[in-house]
Parts: C-alpha cells; sequence; structure tokens
C-alpha cells in the first residue's frame, strides 16, 4: 500500500515546524506577489479536455475536510464547515457530499494529524482533500508528493510551489487579511481619544496592536492596520507588541494592559487566544480593542461592550466558490489565489452591535474605505510584498 511506503519515507524524513504563517517568510512572500498572475491564465483546462463534471457521472463529488483542532471554534473550522454544508444543501447529497474529521488541537493530538491525512489519501474515496494553517504545511507537503493523483485545497497559508517541485495537484487560497486590517486600522485610528490622556501629546493619538508572533501573515495584519490608521490620520502612533506564541492569554493581557497604561485606547487582537488577554484588558480599563477571526464580540458577551467589531475571514465563503470550479473542472491546481473584500474572503462585521458602538461618521468613512480598496482607488500594503527591514521601518514610522 502506498501507506506503507509513505510512512517509511516519512520515518526518513527530519520534521520541522515552521512558526505560524510560515516562518520568516522570506523566500515565500517573495512568490506572493506573483500568485494572481499565475492562476490567472494558469488554469489546467480540465474542462477542456473533456472531463465529465463531478456530479453528473451517477455518483456524487466527494470532499474530506481533515480538521487540526474541532468544530465548534466559531472560527476558521466553522466558516469553513458552514460553506460545506451550505453547498451540499443546495446541490443535494447525490450531487456533492462531505465528510469532517476532526482530528483534535492539543499538543497531544499532532503526532496523529500526518497519518490521518495519509489514510484518506490511502482510500482514494475523495475528489479533494481540504486542510490548512501552517500546522498542515509538512503533511499536506508530503502527502501531494506521494499521492500526485489526490487532489487537495489548502488554505489560510502561503503554499511554495517552487519549494515543493511544483506540484499540479494542490490548490491554496489565501485571504486578503491586509485588505479588512486596513479598515480596522482607520476605524481605530478615528475612534482613539488617547490626545485626552494626561502625560500624552495631543497631537500624537495612540493605538494598540497585539500579534501571536512576529511572523508574515501577523505582520500581514499589521502593515494594512498602519497603513489604514496613518492614512485617517497621519501624526497617529501605533504600540505594538508581540506575545511570542498564539496560546498565553496572560501575557497578552499584560502586554495590553502596558499599552492601555501607556496612552493606547484602541487595540487589534491577532493573537489567537492569546488574543483574549487583550480583550479582557480592554474590558478591565475601559478601552476598545478589535477582534479577529470571528465575530468576538458575540461570542464573548461579557467583554462585547470593549469590542466594536471584529475582522473576519471567510473561509467558508471561499471553499464554496472553489468547489464549485472544481467540480466544473476550472479550478487552477498548482496555483495560489488571495481573496479579499471583492472575492468575498475577508469582512468586517457590520451589525447592530457595531452601529451601537461605532458613530455613524465613522462608519460611513470605513464604508468609503472598503469601496475604495474593492475598486481599486487604494492599493493596501502586503507584507508578503515586503523585506523584513521594509517591515520594521514602517513600524517605527509609527513609533
Amino acid at each position: 500500500m502506498k501507506k506503507l511506503a509513505a510512512l517509511l519515507l516519512i520515518a526518513a524524513m527530519t520534521l520541522s515546524l515552521a512558526a505560524c504563517g510560515g516562518g520568516d517568510g522570506t523566500e515565500k512572500a517573495k512568490d506572493q506577489g506573483n500568485t494572481e498572475g499565475n492562476a490567472e491564465g494558469s488554469d489546467k483546462e480540465e474542462s477542456e479536455s473533456g472531463q465529465e463534471a463531478k456530479g453528473e457521472s451517477g455518483k456524487p463529488y466527494k470532499a474530506a475536510f481533515l480538521v487540526n483542532g474541532n468544530l465548534g471554534d466559531k472560527s476558521f473550522y466553522d466558516s469553513a464547515n458552514e460553506g460545506l454544508v451550505r453547498l451540499k444543501e443546495e446541490l443535494g447529497a447525490d450531487v456533492f457530499d462531505f465528510k469532517v474529521e476532526e482530528m483534535g488541537g492539543e499538543p497531544s493530538d499532532e503526532g496523529n494529524w500526518e497519518p490521518t491525512l495519509l489514510d484518506y489519501c490511502d482510500t482514494e474515496e475523495y475528489d479533494v482533500i481540504i486542510t490548512g494553517t501552517w500546522q498542515m504545511y509538512d503533511a499536506l507537503s508530503h502527502a501531494c508528493e506521494l499521492y500526485p493523483d489526490q487532489k487537495f485545497i489548502f488554505f489560510d497559508e502561503l503554499f511554495d510551489f517552487e519549494g515543493e517541485g511544483n506540484p499540479d495537484n494542490v490548490f491554496n487560497m489565501l485571504y486578503k487579511q491586509n485588505e479588512v486590517s486596513y479598515l480596522v486600522g482607520a476605524g481605530a485610528a478615528l475612534m482613539t481619544a488617547s490626545s485626552e490622556v494626561e502625560g500624552v501629546d495631543p497631537s500624537k493619538n495612540i493605538i494598540g496592536f497585539l500579534g501571536g508572533d512576529s511572523d508574515i501573515l501577523v505582520n500581514d495584519f499589521l502593515v494594512g492596520y498602519i497603513q489604514g490608521a496613518k492614512d485617517v490620520n497621519p501624526e497617529i502612533r501605533v504600540m505594538v507588541a508581540y506575545v511570542g506564541d498564539y496560546l498565553d492569554s496572560g501575557k497578552g493581557k499584560d502586554l495590553s494592559l502596558t499599552q492601555f497604561q501607556n496612552g493606547s485606547d484602541v487595540g487589534f487582537n491577532v493573537a489567537g487566544n492569546a488574543g483574549l488577554g487583550l480583550l479582557e484588558a480592554a474590558a478591565e480599563s475601559g478601552k476598545y480593542a478589535f477582534g479577529v477571526d470571528s465575530d468576538q464580540a458575540s461570542l464573548l458577551p461579557d467583554y462585547a461592550a470593549s469590542i466594536p467589531s471584529s475582522a473576519l475571514k471567510n473561509i467558508g465563503n471561499t471553499l464554496y466558490q472553489a468547489i464549485q470550479e472544481d467540480m466544473e473542472g476550472k479550478l487552477a491546481y498548482g496555483t495560489t489565489k488571495s481573496y479579499g473584500f471583492a472575492e468575498g474572503g475577508v469582512g468586517l462585521v457590520m451589525d447592530a452591535h457595531y452601529e451601537e458602538l461605532v458613530p455613524e461618521s465613522i462608519r460611513t468613512k470605513l464604508a468609503e474605505l472598503q469601496e475604495a480598496i474593492i475598486n481599486g482607488d487604494i492599493v493596501v500594503n502586503s507584507a508578503y510584498n515586503m523585506t523584513p527591514e521594509e517591515i520594521e521601518a514602517e513600524i517605527a514610522s509609527v513609533k
């Protein structure tokens, strides 16, 4: 069986987990600026090869969604599952069906992730296997080489096609978090009142940013956040802190309290579970903090009064689109596609709670900025197109 050969090969390999967002991202970052162009016009032309569209052959198109965690996260995984459920409900189980495998997200579960992925490949039952995040990168890179006939969709981490030998069985989905964080930065800069804090220079309002780690993905949020803030207030100052991991909410709280005590009164959480410390610190300090990935105001009612909105990645929308393209033989395997506002890949929560906390004048401005991004009138900076030195210079410009 292929699985035995796969496990023997893997046993001979030295496995190394990258930092969140793909390590330092320097080599991968240089490639992302070209991924949109690669996807455009590099379709594998499956629809022209005479291949019958999936779902019309008498058996359903089947997908497997391997979650390196559990459903119920009210974030990435639930969003992805909702997109698959919506597609099944619309098309019917006789046309599209899927299975979710919850592999667990505890450290003790990690050793089972790759064997589980290989088990699913070995069945040869699924038209596509879906997985995501940096933690599954190594497992996916092995599986796509060992099972060249198996198709994969990989989301929320840049896949280094050139470095992996240019496999043509992976479709890579990224999200323009820099676009939605541009709106968060603009909103934070417009909402800040730190010029009224005793001892703070009134010409320099202050906002904060809490990242899990200084990796390429978090810094993509950060450079968008800084650009949005500077565009609406050129005198803005941004306090930047990194927890060093995505779990230590206590440290996240301490770093955030320090920012608030030093004049910041609006923060942005891009730190996973560690970022819950920022939300707690904001609630205790009577300050504001924008959430990330899920509607954190609705999920955390005790902190909701301090959370004006949250930046979202709409994994479900993009999976819904990608699988429909694949069923038509049009999905461009071997390429990366980035989804932003225009593609429905990212968004800012704009509900009744948002309307209650954010003044109408600011809401109007943010809606105008979002439209300008969609129209191309505003081009948002991306850390993926910047060197580490350029990112540091951008951070230094708002210290």
